[in-house]
């Protein structure tokens, strides 16, 4: 049998193509370099360049051929197609960019991390404790290391390095751990809040303590009940505070380790002695948070009168209706316009709810020490009532005053030049229920209490570090709507359609 030169080179070509292809595809499966598997790939292509260079003379003739030439063009404007495809998929590489064309902006970190991260001067690990890589969350610290030099991040098998699992205390499979020199934070969740509030934790030098004053039926931090405090104390930890409860009588002033002192919600009057400390202790540079409903006397008309603070003898009543959305009634007013402030940015158009309010107003406009601020005004429909006693609530313009009605002020006293880091802050809000546990959860209730407190203590970076969620684009209909649309879908829409149907069969029969 005759030896074929050409169907020999061809084999010889073909057995090496598959050689490298299959050498090639192992390797990728199996995810490590193997000795036998590069070997193949270098025998296949070895075998290739013996069939090129056996067959020359055969791929020179070929080429030489109008088809053949008609075929490398296309070939050559192919090759160059991929190549500019290429670099460019390299270039997005290199340069990465996102657009997040979500209303709220769900997938953008929020300017307050972007602020918190480029300024960080330590560097911080991100490291997950696991066998298998988390897209969604490596992608989210990729956007942490993006903003600076500082952020790093790493996957680490606790099986394979089970020395490294136990330096971290690392428990389980999937455990995330930020570490910064010798302080280290487990996260209980992956979203933007907790790695933000981690990486806060971790390189901050202090820990600032909020105290809540008790002994005077106040709302207790421990307390898990409707009306407690206890998803108040969980979110201030979160965000990287101390809380802890101080009784002022026993204490004998405001404890020195005091960022904030918070009265929520006294149902007794404080003592004199117990104010004259609040107000020394704003007079040091202090900062407080007071939280008075109404139909109580706090005892501290001193206070808020040096402050240049009138709190209201009354209850706000809201007639809008705005509220029922939720299921509020017209003694929980409802705000959406709020003052220029650190605290409120960004709420415009956002609501919260004040359930049995007080006001909380400027008392002297024209003063200009303090630095006053009303933050929360209801709306044109609102007024006050004296309390909630009669039987029917209705405006009286001669004891009652008509919205929008103020129910809370943020007030600010620079120190002297002399007294450099004693400036004072005090926050007044006619209403302590907003930030309880049945009512924190709703809207921007309880952003506005932590923005109150990072204000308060100057951490302003901290100030709406929050969980962004999906607008509710539902829609609300009263009563009197739905039974409408229940009329013109079950029976309008379908009348009028069999109408429509018989008449055309009347014309045509």
């Amino acid at each position: 049998m005759k030896f074929d030169r050409t169907q020999g080179v061809q084999w010889l070509a073909y057995v090496g193509l598959i050689v490298t292809v299959v050498g090639y595809i192992r390797s990728s499966v199996n995810g490590e370099p193997s000795r036998l598997y590069e070997g193949l790939m270098i025998g296949g292509g070895v075998l290739i360049l013996a069939a090129a260079i056996l067959g020359y003379r055969g791929i020179i003739a070929f080429f030489r051929k109008p088809s053949a030439q008609l075929g490398t063009n296309t070939l050559t404007l192919g090759a160059l197609v991929i190549l500019i495809l290429g670099v460019l998929n390299y270039l997005g590489y290199k340069h990465h960019k996102r657009l997040d064309w979500t209303t709220e902006k769900l997938f953008t970190l929020s300017e307050q991390t972007r602020k918190i991260v480029s300024g960080l001067n330590k560097d911080v690990l991100v490291i997950r404790f696991d066998n298998k890589p988390d897209e969604a969350f490596r992608d989210l610290v990729a956007e942490y290391t993006g903003l600076g030099h500082h952020v790093h991040y790493e996957l680490v098998d606790p099986q394979e390095k089970p020395e490294m699992a136990r330096e971290y205390n690392v428990t389980r499979m999937g455990q995330v751990v930020v570490s910064s020199g010798s302080k280290n934070q487990s996260l209980e969740g992956t979203t933007e809040q907790d790695l933000t509030n981690a990486i806060v934790k971790i390189t901050r030098d202090t820990v600032k303590t909020i105290c809540f004053v008790e002994g005077h039926g106040e709302k207790s931090v421990t307390s898990t009940e409707s009306d407690g405090y206890s998803g108040a104390d969980h979110s201030l930890k979160g965000d990287g505070f101390e809380t802890k409860s101080v009784n002022l009588v026993s204490e004998g002033q405001v404890p020195a380790d005091c960022s904030v002192l918070v009265d929520a919600g006294p149902k007794q009057a404080v003592f004199p002695q117990e104010a004259q400390m609040i107000e020394k202790y704003l007079e040091g540079g202090g900062k407080a948070l007071l939280l008075l409903d109404p139909e109580t006397d706090p005892g501290l008309d001193a206070v808020l009168q040096s402050w240049n603070i009138a709190l209201g003898k009354n209850v706000v009543i809201d007639a809008s209706g705005l509220g029922q959305v939720v299921g509020a009634g017209p003694a929980i007013p409802l705000v959406v316009d709020y003052g220029a402030s650190p605290i409120t940015q960004g709420f415009q158009n956002r609501m919260t709810f004040f359930p049995l309010a007080r006001t909380a107003s400027i008392a002297d406009k024209t003063k200009t020490d303090p630095q006053d601020t009303e933050l929360l005004k209801t709306s044109s429909r609102s007024f006050t009532v004296p309390n909630l006693k009669t039987k029917e609530i209705r405006y009286d313009p001669k004891t009652d005053t008509a919205g929008p009605l103020s129910l809370g002020v943020a007030a600010e006293r620079k120190s002297s030049p002399g007294d450099a880091g004693k400036d004072s802050r005090l926050v007044v809000i006619g209403n302590s229920n907003f930030a309880a546990n049945r009512w924190g959860g709703l809207q921007r209730n309880g952003d506005l209490f932590l923005n109150t407190i990072d204000w308060l203590s100057q951490d302003e970076d901290l100030i709406s570090i929050r969980p962004k969620s999906v607008t509710n684009r539902g829609l609300a209909l009263t009563e009197a709507q739905q039974r409408m649309l229940t009329w013109v879908s079950l029976f309008i829409l379908p009348g009028f359609v069999v109408l429509c149907g018989g008449l055309i069969w009347w014309k045509r029969r």
